[in-house]
């Protein structure tokens, strides 16, 4: 199966041992954007994958999936495990060099007045 759309929320990456080893999986929320409605899918990369992919939030990219389901306990749980990640195209593009960078500061842009102030509010 295949899914298109924006990569709009990275889970925090999940790693554990077990019988083979240690292993990894990233989940990763898509949006597709068919129709009215616009659809939010959470699929999985597990192992060397995550690195191979590299997602950024705001990437558009066009992931290929298997779905699997298991049993336990008598509840059965489902996963969209992601084997390929192709990128569509950039995140947000970034500054040219030709643009002037703002200047942070870490002085106070305003000064605070102790003394209390009278207002219209009526709150």
């Amino acid at each position: 199966m295949e899914i298109t759309g924006k990569i709009v929320y990275m889970l925090p990456l999940v790693t554990g041992q077990g019988k083979n080893g240690e292993w990894r999986k990233q989940e990763f929320v898509i949006e597709v954007a068919e129709g009215q409605y616009p659809k939010k899918v959470c699929l999985s990369l597990w192992g060397e994958k995550i690195d191979q992919a590299s997602l950024v939030i705001g990437e558009t990219a066009k992931v290929s999936f298997d779905l699997e389901s298991r049993e336990y306990n008598g509840r059965w749980f489902t996963e969209a495990r992601a084997w390929r990640v192709e990128k569509q195209g950039a995140a947000v593009p970034a500054a040219s060099a030709t643009q002037a960078t703002p200047h942070i500061t870490t002085e106070p842009t305003a000064t605070f007045n102790a003394s209390p102030v009278e207002d219209d509010l009526p709150f």
